[in-house]
């Protein structure tokens, strides 16, 4: 291709390209990854352009961190029409865990950001008005919005990061002194290595768990005392 032509092909590129596509091949990029890939060179390189070129498109980094996670957030589906407030937040809180799934890297880039975009505002709103049409007052969602947290985005803001893969056939290697100083520490960290009385941490299995436990404590929040469930 001569060089005319070569720059021709990309001012079309660069012409047709949109802020979705920068979005989408930038979720594509940390999907393969992982969402420390993201840089705007890197990004241009792959859609085949100038990273001067996507300024036109996004302001800056934070700018296309921002469409990602609001890109991402959008494919969570939004379920109003259950029978009840309970299994419209429990559907939506788990369709939300299968689209972080689907993106492992987006619970730590929704950590990082400081305002909703569009999508995660259309979400929330939906989220509030199954909570008022379920019987809450306004101070009752204001408190189950907090409570949920960002369950309903599909993940636990975990205590600590316990997600390293352990020895499967080893047992766990505590510093010494560390069962004296913290008998109850270690007894947690023994009791879900392989072969403990735990065992290995079922993420999925937990965050059900407490997604229940939540629903079913905000259902006694709502209901006045003496009235029955």
């Amino acid at each position: 291709m001569k060089l005319a032509d070569a720059g021709k092909a990309g001012a079309e590129r660069r012409a047709q390209l949109t802020r979705q596509q920068v979005v989408m091949a930038a979720i594509e990029l940390a999907d393969r990854d992982g969402i420390d890939s993201i840089s705007m060179r890197r990004l241009a390189q792959e859609l085949g352009i100038e990273a001067m070129s996507l300024y036109t498109h996004v302001r800056n980094k934070e700018d296309l961190l921002d469409g990602i996670v609001d890109a991402v957030i959008g494919t969570i589906p939004v379920d109003a029409g259950a029978a009840d407030w309970r299994t419209s937040l429990r559907q939506m809180a788990l369709g939300a865990r299968g689209v972080m799934l689907r993106h492992p890297w987006a619970p730590r880039a929704i950590e990082t950001r400081t305002a909703p975009g569009p999508a995660a505002l259309a979400y929330i709103n939906a989220i509030l008005g199954i909570l008022r049409g379920g019987g809450f007052s306004i101070a009752q969602t204001h408190r189950a919005l907090h409570i949920l947290g960002s369950r309903l985005l599909g993940f636990t803001q975990e205590l600590f990061d316990d997600s390293a893969d352990a020895d499967p056939q080893g047992t766990p290697s505590l510093p010494p002194g560390f069962a004296a100083a913290f008998p109850h520490a270690a007894e947690m960290a023994l009791a879900v290595t392989h072969g403990g009385a735990l065992g290995p941490c079922d993420d999925d299995g937990e965050f059900e768990f407490a997604l229940d436990f939540i629903l079913d404590g905000l259902d006694r929040l709502r209901r006045p005392p003496g009235q029955p469930s």
